[in-house]
């Protein structure tokens, strides 16, 4: 199963020093049958994306507790064998048991430089937009419209190391 890891860049150094990472709560975002249920058209590409756009979301998340961190947000692509549907978190939600590693890691997935500062702005209102904030959600909306840059695996320690 290709599940999407929200991380930070903080944790992204720990996946490349330690080649394994245990997600936050093992909370990671998947096409689901759930997921699939709730769209009624689009393809498995669009249905990946829209998982992928929940962990990004969901890195907006860690980097509040993580306000040291560089504002950027990042989701690992991995292939995992086991994870259990989560569809009373949400529709992609999947809970994992064990950490990922960077051998089952198909591609790293981080914000450009130029989309910090929404980032940073998204950070603070990630909570407002939960609750109905639709000035929040635009906030929101400001940061997502910056793509996340793709890169192979083996480029992981280089993005680091020219950041």
């Amino acid at each position: 199963m290709r599940v999407f890891v929200p991380m930070t860049v903080p944790m992204l150094e720990e996946l490349s020093r330690e080649r394994s990472h245990m997600p936050v709560s093992g909370t990671v975002f998947a096409v689901t049958p759930t997921l699939r249920e709730r769209y009624t058209s689009g393809g498995d590409d669009e249905l990946s994306e829209a998982a992928m756009a929940e962990a990004a979301r969901a890195s907006l998340r860690l980097l509040s507790a993580q306000p040291e961190a560089r504002m950027r947000r990042a989701v690992v692509s991995a292939d995992v064998h086991t994870g259990r549907e989560r569809p009373d978190l949400d529709a992609a939600v999947v809970r994992l048991t064990e950490p990922i590693t960077l051998e089952q890691v198909a591609s790293v997935h981080v914000d450009l430089e130029d989309a910090e500062t929404a980032v940073a702005r998204a950070v603070e209102a990630v909570d407002a937009a939960d609750i109905g904030d639709e000035d929040a959600e635009l906030t929101l909306g400001d940061a997502e419209d910056h793509a996340l840059a793709w890169y192979a695996t083996q480029e992981l320690p280089f993005l680091l190391e020219l950041m």
